[in-house]
């Protein structure tokens, strides 16, 4: 069991690998909502979304129906994510197709009154502008220089609870206020498990400066040359260089073979001159919801 986290706005502690006892009618009712119409189907559903267990590694926490899309597979995730919050915290949002399903259910207890006196940290604009619209209250690192818990999506996770992250666009930010939090909860779907970090063969993030950003990405490729890298500058819609919220450009590395040791990939990326940030989270989760067929299982360290 994990220490007890003190919040910084309540004296109160809570524990977020233990479920608060905040009742679960929102996790209900969002699980109920993704199976059929089948009366013994929704009973089971609303029981099992009212189990509570203390997070080992692994556990199974909720049991998911058949035939369900990706997007599904995320809800039920962010929802059982989001009983690890408690009233009085002050969270890292995150950014992503996942993160935002957890923006919403945060938005919506808060709404609803079961939860209060949250503060948000949001590590990009999109999820500034989310979060304000569900009138979630709203800080920086430079006001909440330490965070209870926060809460994000993985491209990628490794048995080790290693990440690749940042396809989205907001890398630097969510490594800085997910390493100013006591606790790192991740929520990802099954498709993002890999046996090592770049395995997936889809985008590990680099952010550059503008300045001489093809000197760097040259530098990159040739650093990874034995996984047979690829290094390509990351282009928006309109054919422009994608520009992060920090006014950088993003050099996407593609791997033919996973990372032979992340670690030390991760310090010569960073020893480049020019380089900002990389996708590399090495040993910042503490735990790892991951919704499948199976069901919702949680992993900690």
């Amino acid at each position: 069991m994990s220490s007890p986290i003190q919040s910084t706005k309540s004296p109160q502690k809570v524990s977020p690998f233990s479920p608060s006892d905040r009742p679960s009618t929102m996790a209900a009712a969002a699980a109920a909502s993704l199976l059929p119409s089948s009366p013994s189907l929704l009973r089971r559903s609303v029981l099992l979304s009212h189990c509570r267990r203390p997070a080992v590694s692994p556990v199974r926490a909720l049991s998911a129906p058949v035939a369900l899309t990706q997007d599904d597979l995320k809800k039920l995730a962010a929802v059982k994510a989001v009983e690890y919050v408690s009233s009085g915290m002050v969270l890292g949002l995150g950014t992503g197709s996942t993160a935002a399903f957890v923006v919403a259910e945060i938005g919506a207890l808060l709404a609803n009154g079961e939860l209060s006196d949250i503060v948000g940290v949001p590590t990009s604009k999109r999820t500034y502008e989310q979060a304000l619209s569900l009138g979630i209250p709203l800080s920086t690192l430079d006001d909440h220089p330490r965070i209870d818990l926060a809460i994000d999506g993985a491209d990628e996770v490794d048995p080790d609870l290693n990440l690749v992250k940042g396809r989205g666009g907001a890398l630097l930010r969510e490594k800085m206020v997910e390493a100013a939090s006591d606790k790192f909860v991740v929520v990802a779907d099954e498709t993002k498990l890999v046996s090592g970090l770049g395995g997936s063969g889809l985008a590990m993030p680099v952010e550059v400066v503008q300045f001489c950003w093809k000197y760097n990405q040259i530098r990159l490729q040739e650093l990874f040359s034995e996984e047979r890298c690829q290094a390509k500058l990351r282009l928006g819609s309109d054919g422009k260089p994608y520009v992060t919220d920090n006014s950088n450009y993003i050099i996407d590395l593609y791997f033919k073979t996973p990372i032979k040791d992340a670690a030390s990939a991760g310090k010569e990326i960073s020893a480049l001159e020019g380089v900002v940030e990389h996708g590399l989270f090495l040993d910042m989760a503490t735990a790892v919801i991951i919704a499948g067929k199976d069901g919702v299982t949680v992993k900690a360290k």
